[in-house]
């Protein structure tokens, strides 16, 4: 940021703290949707005060702008079509983000069991077509390994490493 901007934004803040705010929160949602906790987080990096945070995000909040349910609806489906990830890792990533334990549970019940076993299935045979000229041993470690990260049980990737042998 050049001088003059900082100069800007500080007196625009000074001036209407509540419209400062709103802009900081509304751009943040242009770019991508956010949970209230990142957005919270973003406002106090700005120094923005708590009272004044409180209010606007509530309002943002009653107009349907910031929905920590559909946010974490939307996460999962995201991640699950570009990612593969499995629910544990989407888990632990919701939690992160600050959405509530139960949004998190209602999201999570969009996948099934099989479906997440197919999943890991499609990132085991996308990953074995580079595996070519590796040994058995290899491939099933590297295998394993890839799932492990992506949040799979042990369950679930020994299930579906079971084809290799």
């Amino acid at each position: 940021m050049s001088m003059v901007t900082d100069v800007s934004a500080k007196s625009a803040a000074d001036a209407n703290p509540h419209e400062f705010a709103r802009a900081i929160a509304l751009r943040q949602l242009d770019t991508r949707a956010r949970s209230r906790w990142e957005l919270e987080q973003k406002l106090k990096r700005k120094n923005v005060p708590e009272d004044v945070m409180s209010a606007v995000l509530d309002r943002l909040t009653d107009v349907g702008l910031i929905d920590d349910r559909a946010y974490a609806h939307l996460y999962v489906r995201s991640k699950i079509a570009s990612k593969k990830m499995a629910r544990m890792a989407l888990r632990f990533e919701l939690r992160k983000r600050g959405v509530a334990e139960v949004h998190i549970l209602d999201a999570l019940n969009q996948i099934t069991d099989d479906s997440e076993v197919e999943m890991a299935r499609m990132l085991v045979a996308k990953k074995l077509t580079t595996l070519d000229n590796v040994s058995r041993d290899v491939k099933y470690r590297r295998l394993s390994g890839l799932l492990g990260r992506k949040g799979y049980s042990l369950a679930i990737i020994r299930h579906v490493l079971a084809d290799l042998n």
